[in-house]
């Protein structure tokens, strides 16, 4: 019996339904007052914007023209760098011992024979004693000498105008690239 009596089971209690809240509608009688809006507030929105747009107008300008003297003083930059380079290979090219020794011959100067010594206790002179006679054993521009490709020849004078400047001439340098690389026109 002890199986029945488990088979057997309690009646269910009824679930009492959830208490809905009334709603409270009501009718309306008349739409709800509206402002009007006030003018200030309106101007002052309208003059905030005009502000910023101002502001963006005048920030773009000045990155715009901060951009151009950029362009222009890169462009100085890129030929004062060419100027410098040249005027360092022409420094080269000038204290080259080639161009030293041409400009020595060009004075009358002439390599000095066996170096003599003077003791400065007793005034003896150790040595040929001899100066050096006229004919230089080097000849930068014999047969012997090695072209310098750095060496040119020196700029003519310039002619003086009639209030007594001279007229400076300036070395031709290799157009700026502007443009990118030049290249050949196709069809």
């Amino acid at each position: 019996m002890s199986l029945n009596a488990a088979a057997v089971r309690k009646p269910a209690q009824p679930v009492e339904p959830a208490r809905v809240p009334k709603r409270r509608l009501q009718p309306v009688t008349s739409p709800a007052v509206r402002r009007k809006p006030k003018l200030a507030y309106a101007l002052i929105a309208l003059g905030g914007a005009l502000a910023i747009g101002a502001a963006q107008i005048a920030l773009s300008l000045a990155i715009t023209q901060d951009s151009f003297a950029l362009k222009d003083l890169s462009s100085q930059q890129r030929e004062l760098d060419l100027r410098t380079h040249a005027l360092n290979e022409e420094l080269t090219g000038m204290s080259s011992p080639q161009v030293l020794a041409t400009g020595a011959a060009s004075l009358g100067m002439v390599v000095a024979g066996s170096p003599s010594y003077l003791r400065l206790s007793d005034g003896t002179v150790f040595g040929s004693g001899a100066g050096a006679d006229g004919i230089s054993t080097v000849d930068p521009k014999g047969a012997g000498a090695v072209g310098n490709a750095l060496i040119t020849a020196p700029p003519a004078e310039t002619p003086a105008t009639e209030g007594g400047a001279t007229d400076t001439t300036t070395q031709d340098l290799p157009p700026a690239i502007t443009d990118g690389l030049p290249s050949p026109l196709t069809h």
